[in-house]
């Protein structure tokens, strides 16, 4: 046999296995679609119940979700918006927002806030803070970040929104003051621009 017969013969078994493959990994797919989109879904929805408790709204909460395109809370690096509503009337909105200026990078964090501008609830999302120390902001490693449920942010009491080591309220850590300061001054940050923005009338 000849040698482009020989390549020609291993280039079409090669091209049949790369088929096979092919086809194999797009039956998986379609066969586990709906299966992975509904744990996403209710991976989702289960983030979304530890920031705002249910009896605050009775829409669809995760449909109500969008990207913002109001420069003010982009600037705040809010990447997203869910509207609670209760009985249609607006109850709270939850949104992510990302510190950039945590000890190892970026925070990524889910925030719960009423239009009466009361916290409802706080978590990370993602983090790369050092263990020990800076990932104390996690609720399964201490219930630091529960200290936000239930603050209020308003124009009189700015002052108190920090680590009590800036002269705020907030607890800091043992050796790992910048992580703790990097969660409260961007939740307060993020969740003033959408204040700010709520009270001008903006659509967000």
């Amino acid at each position: 046999m000849k040698t482009w017969q020989v390549s020609l013969r291993y280039a079409l078994i090669l091209a049949f296995v790369a088929f096979l493959c092919t086809l194999l990994s797009v039956s998986i797919y379609f066969l586990t679609k709906d299966r992975i989109e509904a744990v996403v879904t209710q991976q989702q929805r289960t983030l979304l119940a530890q920031v705002i408790p249910t009896a605050y709204f009775d829409n669809d909460l995760l449909s109500s979700c969008y990207q913002p395109n109001h420069k003010n809370l982009l600037a705040q690096r809010i990447s997203s918006i869910c509207i609670a509503r209760k009985q249609q009337q607006i109850s709270a909105y939850v949104f992510e927002t990302t510190a950039p200026n945590g000890y190892s990078g970026n925070i990524r964090l889910l925030v719960a806030v009423t239009p009466e501008r009361e916290v409802l609830g706080v978590r990370v999302l993602e983090h790369k803070e050092t263990p020990g120390l800076g990932d104390k902001i996690e609720l399964r490693i201490s219930n630091w970040i529960l200290t936000f449920n239930q603050q209020k942010l308003t124009s009189e009491n700015l002052s108190d929104w920090a680590v009590k080591k800036d002269g705020g309220k907030f607890d800091q850590f043992s050796g790992a003051t910048i992580t703790p300061r990097a969660v409260v001054n961007q939740v307060k940050l993020a969740a003033l621009a959408l204040f700010d923005a709520l009270e001008q009338g903006d659509n967000l």
